[in-house]
């Protein structure tokens, strides 16, 4: 069991305190990334009654379901926060990953001391374990999974591993029991790499445990069994609820796995100079197993398990072979998971804690072979100190500076641009930052840059329709968009087609947008919205029902109730203007009337009812609108010009009617 005593709990102290302080600006960074679609985008968090959903449906954890994954536990956390936030306030979600960091620190250190104690029991080692978890915990580049929300997943992975070998390791009289598996279990719900626990837990009890047995092996396995018989259930559980419809994103799973090596080795080398730390790296494949990339990184591999072997057959070195072992066990899940991202740095989270533990338990051989050496040169621990509190100061202020850098989308994805120039997500996200601040202009030297790195870029293309649609230029808009649906098709591009559409007046090719989106994805609720106003604008209320309805059997959400109430009114209240009075409905039930007529073809009825409209109320902006899309369609040019003019006149802020006053004066003057 773990020594807890004034002497350890002040080491702990300053070590939560430490991290506390560089981490100490990053409490109001905003979502990011995948944020955007698992928790701001994600409906399902807004509720706490479907937390039981969470371990049934794997589909709940993102919008997009062929990125959806299972973990229950990491969406269960961010309803939580949204519950105890009161809504999307970064702070609180940044809080509550912060809180369970600083016990996944807490217990390394006593993790880490109680491996330096079973080979060389020693006073040191206190500080020794100490440095290294400060080390963890200062790394930069665990500012990458620290910042990023729903990376906490990776969080949970380390500290649920974390938790179950010290369970193991402080309190083996309770191992039959099993409840040491509790926190590992914790954590295979949150992200599958956690399932690499049994192989780590297999190292340990062979290097540590087994030295007087003459059946080494099999000692080891019968008593790693009962993980390994539960992380067998928790795989095949996994397997069973991960959605069909999930990618993981890898163009070519080979060059994929090829590359993992010669990645390995750019982690392993970030531990010690993590400079070029970027959210969304431009890594390539390696070309071939003969590139010199790959061959590097086989090298690597080789020279680390040739460390590992060397290690292990000395006792006191044991824990750098534990410690390697770890940060190549923990590498193997996003190494043989052709993923869409050849390298992240939020990867290294979970490996990091082992090769913390051996490089500071080498620095500990190497510095005090001899233990006496402690007592009889006392410079060289003052030596060693100052060179360690240096170590952690400038990690701190490169943990300082990348929290600065995800303070928000703007800084996030300008940094990607600098560190990963080849990288067209990169560019592509960074101008869509100056399209949500509505400067369009700005914006468009980012996606040119984008389209050529990627020429057939479907997504660049829906980027730069929005663009050309913000400025105006709504033909040059309309061409990107028919670009890039002809590219490629996904569920947010028909949404955002669909919605455009919707603003020029185009209803029925806005529908058929957004049903596609919807069909594609269900859980696309933006695309349910907007459609359900469509349906109330046509009145079609059979289809507005069964979409409600529908809608409700994904979710309680109170947005989809509010959304079909307004527009079930709003039918309601022009159907009982247009029925009532004896005849003498209203100017806007019949403009309603005019544009359902419209909508089923029927121009020449569609044509009288807005001129029914214009005659009970002259200054009826939206009859106009509608009396020219009849004369549009029966193609009477001038008189829909007219008619559009006038509608702007009457309304000048009308952006529906200027946008179809724009198109027709370009129909006429190209006569097309």
């Amino acid at each position: 069991m773990p020594r807890i005593s004034v002497k350890s709990a002040l080491p702990v102290l300053g070590l939560v305190l430490v991290v506390l302080a560089a981490y100490a600006n990053h409490f109001q960074n905003t979502f990011h990334f995948d944020d955007l679609y698992t928790v701001t985008g994600n409906v399902f968090i807004r509720d706490l009654h479907n937390i039981p959903r969470f371990f049934v449906d794997a589909g709940m954890m993102h919008t997009d379901p062929a990125a959806a994954t299972y973990r229950p536990v990491t969406t269960a956390s961010l309803a939580i926060d949204y519950w105890l936030a009161g809504g999307l306030e970064p702070f609180w979600f940044h809080f509550s990953t912060f809180v369970w960091l600083e016990l996944q620190l807490v217990l390394m250190f006593f993790l880490f001391r109680s491996i330096m104690d079973r080979v060389d029991p020693h006073p040191s080692n206190v500080w020794t374990a100490l440095a290294a978890t400060v080390c963890y915990g200062l790394h930069p580049a665990n500012a990458e999974t620290v910042n990023y929300i729903v990376q906490r997943a990776d969080l949970y992975n380390t500290l649920g591993v974390v938790a179950s070998l010290l369970w193991f390791v402080a309190w083996p009289a309770q191992r039959k029991r099993g409840w040491y598996l509790i926190p590992a279990v914790l954590a295979f719900l949150a992200k599958a790499p956690a399932l690499i626990f049994p192989l780590i837990l297999l190292a340990y009890i062979f290097l540590f445990e087994q030295d007087a047995q003459r059946a080494k092996w099999k000692a080891t396995l019968r008593a790693a069994l009962p993980a390994l018989a539960v992380t067998a259930a928790a795989a095949i559980l996994t397997a069973k609820m991960t959605p069909a419809a999930f990618n993981p994103g890898a163009k070519s799973a080979w060059l994929y796995r090829l590359t993992q090596p010669w990645v390995a080795l750019h982690y392993f080398k970030s531990f010690f100079l993590p400079t070029g730390l970027s959210a969304d790296s431009d890594w390539p494949y390696v070309s071939g197993p003969f590139s010199g990339e790959a061959l590097l990184g086989f090298l690597f591999v080789a020279a680390l398990l040739a460390a590992v072997v060397y290690s292990w057959r000395r006792r006191e070195a044991r824990p750098i072979a534990f410690g390697l072992l770890w940060f190549v066990l923990a590498l193997l899940p996003t190494s043989l998971m052709p993923l869409a991202e050849v390298t992240n740095d939020h990867r290294m989270f979970f490996p990091f804690v082992g090769l913390a533990l051996a490089v500071f338990w080498s620095l500990r051989l190497v510095l005090f072979r001899q233990t006496e050496r402690l007592a009889t040169n006392p410079s060289w621990v003052r030596g060693t100190v100052a060179c360690l509190a240096v170590v952690a100061a400038i990690a701190a202020a490169g943990t300082w500076q990348r929290n600065r850098v995800w303070r928000t989308e703007e800084s996030l994805w300008h940094d990607v641009t600098v560190k990963s120039p080849k990288n067209t997500r990169g560019w592509t996200n960074y101008g869509a930052q100056f399209v949500a601040a509505g400067d369009y202009a700005s914006s468009l030297p980012y996606f040119e840059r984008a389209l050529a790195l990627s020429p057939d870029s479907a997504a660049v293309e829906l980027n730069l329709g929005v663009a050309y649609a913000g400025m105006g230029r709504q033909d040059e808009a309309e061409a990107h968009f028919h670009r890039s649906l002809s590219l490629d098709t996904w569920p947010d591009q028909h949404y955002m087609i669909g919605n455009w559409l919707y603003s020029r007046g185009r209803t029925v090719e806005a529908r058929a947008q957004l049903e596609t989106a919807v069909q594609q994805n269900p859980r696309l609720f933006p695309a349910r919205y907007l459609l359900m106003q469509i349906y109330s604008d046509q009145g079609s209320m059979a289809e507005l029902d069964k979409l409600f309805q529908d809608t409700l059997r994904l979710t309680n959400d109170e947005e989809a109730v509010r959304r079909f109430r307004e527009a079930r009114a709003a039918y309601e209240r022009n159907a009982a203007s247009l029925n009532a009075g004896g005849g003498h409905p209203s100017p806007a039930a019949l403009t309603l009337h005019a544009g359902q007529l419209c909508q089923a073809g029927k121009f020449e009825e569609c044509l009288a009812e807005a001129q029914k409209a214009i005659d009970l109320r002259a200054d009826y902006a939206e009859a106009y609108n509608n009396k020219a899309y009849a004369l549009l369609a029966m193609q009477r040019l001038d008189e829909a010009i007219a008619a559009l003019q006038e509608a702007v006149r009457l309304k000048p802020d009308y952006t529906v009617a200027k946008a179809n006053l724009a198109r027709a004066l370009e129909q006429k003057r190209t006569g097309r």
